[in-house]
C-alpha cells in the first residue's frame, strides 16, 4: 500500500509555501463561481466553432486566473477581493462573451441570454471546517442519486446527508485549506465506504436484450502519457483542462491531434484494431512530492499538487442495453461522462462513482471513500449509452449522446450503441483525517483550480478510433449474448496482464490473488477471465459476468511479461458470427463533426465496394461458463487458440513432437517387419540343414 510517514507530511505543508502555490485566504476559504457559458451553448454552426472553442478556453484561464489572485495576501477582505479580483473578472467575461455571440451571428445564430452570463460571485466553502457547502453538497447529492436511477446507473441518493453528517464530524479536526496546494482536499471530502447505501439495480434485460459484453485492454498509463489539454472540449488550445489527465490507448492524444492524427497513432490496447483514446484525471497523493509539472499550467501552478498515483489495474468494458440490440459506434464519437466543474455547476452532469475493492455495491457521489485496510480505491465511469444516430459530438459535448431513461430505454430519437463501463483501481491508503493527511496522505483527483479537488467533479473522456471491422465484432458480439476481447483474458493464454495479483473483484474483499502477478501465471484463465469481475455486486448491466477481471493483456506495464503490446502476435482474426450491425451509411447526415486542429471531419479508410483498408486484429470468439451456473464452474473455459505461426516451434523448424512421432512410425513398423522376415528366413535355412 502507498502511504506517507511524518518525515514526508512536514513537506507537503512546507512545500505549498516555498514553492508558491495558493493558500487558503486570511479572511476564508471561498472560490469563484461562474456560470458555465459551454454548456448552454446546444447549437455552434460550423463556420464559428473555432473561434467560439478558443473564447471559451479563455474564460476558464480568466477564471483560473482569478482565482489564484485570490491567495495575495494584501486581499484582506471580501470587499478588497470583490473590487480587485471579482469586478475585473466579470468585465473580462463580459467581452469574451460578446466575441462568442458575435461569432455566432456571423453564422446565422442569434444567440439569447449570453449577456448574462459575466457575473461571478465569491462563494464560501467548506475548505476550512468542513460545513457551510457540504450542506449543498448534500442536497445535490440526492439529486444525483434520482438522475442516475434514472438513467439506468448506480443511485446515491441520500448520500448527501450521510456526507454531511461525516464532513461536520471530521470537518473541524482539519485546520486550514487543506491539500499539498492549499485548495483541497479537506477531510469533509472523505466518507467510510460503509456508509454508502447500496447502489440500485440496473433494468432487469427483456424483450431483445442485447446481453453481451466486449473487453479491450490497453493497460494502466504505466509509460506515464500524460497532458493538461482536452481535445474534445478545447482542440487547439494548450492547457486547456487546467489539470493532468492520464491517457491510455491512443498515444497522440494532444490539444493538437487531428482526427487523422488520432487513426495514424500508435495504440497501447493490446488488440491494434483499437486506437480509441480514453482519459481521467489523475490522482495524486498530497504528500510533498514535487512532480513534473509542479512549476507549469495544468499542475502545481494551478493547485494541481502531488505524487500522480498510476493505476493498479484498468478495465474497458463495453455492455449491451437490456431492452434492445445495439448498433456500432460512429468513428470518431466523442463521449465525455461527468462534469468537471460540477462543484460549482451543481450536479445536473454529475457521474461520480467512488467505492472500494469487495464494496462496489456501494458508490459514492460527492465523496472520496474511506477504504478497509487491504481493499482498494475503484473510480467507475458509465458513460452515455444512447446516440442521436447523426453526429460525432455536439456544442456542448453532451447533446449528441444521452442515458438511457429508468426502464433502459433509449429516448426517442435515439438508438442504443455498447456502453462503455471504465473502472479504475488505486492502490491508497485511507488517509489520516484527525491531522490533515500528515501521517498518511490525503488523494484526489486534479481538477481547475476553482473546483477545490472535489471527488463530483470526477469525469471521463473517451473518442471510439475502433477499426471499423472490429466495432462491428463488438457488436455482433455484445448482440449474441457472448463475452469476447482480449480483456477477457482468454484469448491470449500466457501472455501475463497487468493485474499485480488483483485478478478482479469477485464480489469478495479483493477477488483473489490469480492476477497474473508479473505475467508468471498469465493473463489467461487464472488472469481475471474466468475469476474475475464484480459478480457480487449487482450494479452492472450484465452483473458477474466475470469481466471485470484482471486485463491480461500483456501489455508494457510490467516489463518481461509479455512485451509491448504493439510487438506482440495478433489475435485470431476469426469474427464472431452474429448480428453485424453497422454505423450509418455515408450519405446519412452527420450535422455536427467535432473540429480539431487540422481537420473537422472523420477521415474516408472504406473503398468504393465498402471495404476497409485498414490493418484490422479481431479478437478471437471466446466463450466462457455461466457464472450463474453452478455445474458451470468446474469446466474450463473454451480458450480460442491464435494461429499456429503465432506459436514458436520447439526447436528451430521441426514440428511438435506429437507431429515428429506421427512420421516416424510408419519406418519404425517397416523395420520390425524386415527384421522379422530375415530371423524367419534363417530358422528355415537352419531346418533344411
Amino acid at each position: 500500500m502507498l502511504g506517507g510517514g511524518g518525515l514526508v507530511a512536514a513537506n507537503v505543508y512546507a512545500s505549498a509555501t516555498e514553492s508558491g502555490t495558493p493558500q487558503q485566504t486570511s479572511w476564508g476559504a471561498v472560490t469563484i463561481d461562474c456560470p458555465d457559458v459551454g454548456d448552454t451553448l446546444t447549437n455552434v454552426p460550423d463556420g464559428s466553432r473555432a473561434e467560439v472553442d478558443q473564447e471559451l478556453a479563455r474564460l476558464d484561464q480568466q477564471i483560473a486566473e482569478a482565482y489564484q489572485q485570490l491567495q495575495d495576501p494584501s486581499i484582506q477582505d471580501r470587499d478588497a477581493a470583490q473590487s480587485r479580483i471579482v469586478d475585473p473578472l466579470q468585465q473580462n467575461r463580459a467581452a469574451t462573451i460578446e466575441r462568442i455571440g458575435a461569432a455566432l451571428q456571423r453564422s446565422g445564430e442569434q444567440p439569447q441570454g449570453l449577456g448574462e452570463m459575466a457575473g461571478c460571485t465569491l462563494r464560501q466553502t467548506d475548505n476550512q471546517n468542513g460545513g457551510g457547502q457540504g450542506d449543498q453538497q448534500g442536497e445535490g447529492q440526492n439529486q444525483q442519486g434520482q438522475g442516475d436511477q434514472q438513467n439506468g446507473g448506480q443511485d446515491q441518493g441520500g448520500q448527501g446527508q450521510d456526507g454531511q453528517q461525516q464532513g461536520g464530524q471530521q470537518g473541524g479536526q482539519q485546520q486550514g485549506n487543506g491539500g499539498q496546494a492549499g485548495n483541497g482536499p479537506v477531510a469533509a471530502d472523505y466518507a467510510d465506504i460503509n456508509s454508502a447505501p447500496p447502489a440500485a439495480q440496473a433494468p432487469p434485460a427483456q424483450g431483445d436484450a442485447s446481453r453481451g459484453t466486449f473487453v479491450t485492454s490497453c493497460g494502466v498509463n504505466a509509460n506515464g502519457l500524460f497532458n493538461s489539454d482536452n481535445v474534445i472540449v478545447a482542440p487547439g488550445v494548450s492547457n486547456g483542462a487546467h489539470h493532468f489527465h492520464d491517457y491510455i490507448g491512443n498515444q497522440s492524444n494532444t490539444a493538437f491531434a487531428s482526427d487523422q492524427d488520432l487513426a495514424n497513432a500508435q495504440t497501447s490496447c493490446v488488440d491494434q484494431g483499437d486506437k480509441s483514446t480514453y482519459y481521467w484525471p489523475v490522482i495524486r497523493l498530497q504528500n510533498g512530492t514535487q512532480e513534473q509539472d509542479a512549476a507549469k499550467p495544468g499542475g502545481g501552478i494551478e493547485g494541481n499538487a502531488g505524487k500522480i498515483v498510476t493505476p493498479k489495474e484498468v478495465t474497458l468494458k463495453f455492455v449491451g442495453n437490456p431492452r434492445s440490440k445495439v448498433t456500432a459506434m460512429p468513428r470518431l464519437l466523442r463521449i465525455i461522462t461527468g462534469d468537471a466543474k460540477a462543484f460549482v455547476n451543481g450536479p445536473a452532469n454529475a457521474n461520480a462513482s467512488w467505492s472500494c475493492t469487495g464494496f462496489e455495491d456501494r458508490q459514492l457521489k460527492d465523496k472520496y471513500p474511506l477504504c478497509p485496510q487491504g481493499s482498494d480505491v475503484v473510480r467507475t465511469f458509465k458513460f452515455q449509452s444512447c446516440w442521436d444516430g447523426r453526429n460525432i459530438d455536439s456544442a456542448n459535448h453532451r447533446t449528441h449522446v444521452a442515458f438511457a431513461q429508468n426502464d433502459g430505454t433509449c429516448p426517442n430519437g435515439f438508438k442504443a450503441i455498447p456502453q462503455l463501463v471504465q473502472r479504475i483501481v488505486y492502490d491508497v491508503d485511507a488517509p489520516s483525517l484527525n491531522d490533515g493527511g500528515r501521517t498518511t496522505p490525503l488523494f484526489a483527483v486534479d481538477s481547475f483550480p476553482e473546483q477545490l479537488h472535489k471527488p463530483v467533479t470526477d469525469h471521463g473522456d473517451f473518442i471510439n478510433v475502433f477499426d471499423e471491422n472490429l466495432m462491428n465484432d463488438m457488436v455482433g458480439c455484445i448482440n449474441d449474448g457472448r463475452q469476447c476481447g482480449v480483456g477477457t483474458g482468454q484469448d491470449d493464454p500466457g501472455n501475463g496482464d497487468n493485474g499485480n495479483n488483483n485478478g478482479g473483484d469477485d464480489g469478495n474483499n479483493n477477488g483473489g490473488d490469480n492476477g497474473g502477478d508479473n505475467g508468471q501465471n498469465g493473463g489467461g484463465q487464472n488472469g481475471g477471465g474466468q475469476n474475475g469481475g464484480d459478480t457480487g455486486n449487482g450494479t452492472d448491466p450484465t452483473p458477474g459476468d466475470g469481466n471485470d477481471g484482471g486485463n491480461g493483456n500483456g501489455a508494457e506495464e510490467n516489463p518481461g511479461n509479455g512485451g509491448d503490446p504493439q510487438q506482440q502476435p495478433a489475435p485470431a482474426t476469426e469474427a464472431p458470427a452474429g448480428d453485424q450491425t453497422t454505423a450509418p451509411a455515408d450519405n446519412q447526415p452527420k450535422t455536427y463533426s467535432s473540429p480539431t486542429a487540422h481537420s473537422t471531419s472523420a477521415p474516408d479508410t472504406t473503398n468504393a465496394d465498402g471495404s476497409d483498408d485498414e490493418p484490422t486484429n479481431q479478437p478471437a470468439e471466446s466463450s466462457r461458463p455461466d457464472p450463474q451456473d453452478d455445474t458451470a464452474t468446474t469446466e474450463p473455459a473454451a480458450v480460442a487458440q491464435p494461429p499456429v505461426a503465432a506459436q514458436p516451434a520447439p526447436q528451430g523448424d521441426q514440428g511438435s513432437l506429437a507431429e515428429t512421432g506421427t512420421q516416424l512410425w510408419p519406418g519404425a513398423i517397416g523395420a520390425i517387419l524386415l527384421i522379422a522376415g530375415f530371423v524367419l528366413l534363417r530358422r528355415t535355412s537352419r531346418r533344411s540343414m
